[in-house]
């Protein structure tokens, strides 16, 4: 079997055996959508709930704990990051294993810019370890990114 029928079978295995975490801890609440405590989950399936947040027309706020494929929605246009909110980046992984899938750490880390974007592929898309950055080390990182002006400190 040649790579890249493997990659595609790995990909889609991802895809599949991951349960849908991505409307977790995702609601309304008056003019925003409020992203709580996020655990991410798979990626393929974020993407597709990151391009509906963004379609959305209002305002995604980030708050509490937004790990692994959650991260990729702090740089839609329309999100801003709760002034305690904590970000957290470890390698993706086919669940219940330490197997990283090929290409996907790449899908995730086009979704990054700056600073964040160094680190990931600077080894944080290869660490099993849960690397957690506050909301003002985020916008540090990433200049485009802000804090959210509606919630208060």
């Amino acid at each position: 079997m040649n790579m890249n029928r493997l990659s595609l079978i790995l990909i889609a295995a991802l895809a599949a055996a991951t349960p849908a975490l991505s409307q977790e801890g995702i609601r309304r609440a008056g003019p925003f959508i409020d992203v709580w405590n996020n655990r991410g989950g798979n990626v393929l399936q974020m993407v597709q709930t990151r391009a509906d947040l963004a379609r959305s027309g209002r305002q995604v706020r980030i708050r509490g704990y937004c790990r692994s494929a959650c991260t990729i929605l702090t740089t839609m246009p329309n999100a801003c990051l709760g002034p305690h909110a904590r970000i957290g980046f470890h390698a993706p992984r086919i669940p219940n294993t330490q197997i990283i899938p090929p290409y996907v750490d790449q899908i995730m880390g086009n979704f990054y810019r700056a600073g964040i974007r160094d680190r990931w592929f600077g080894g944080w898309n290869r660490s099993m370890e849960m690397q957690i950055v506050s909301a003002r080390d985020y916008v540090r990182m990433d200049p485009q990114a802000r804090i959210c002006d509606s919630i208060k400190p």
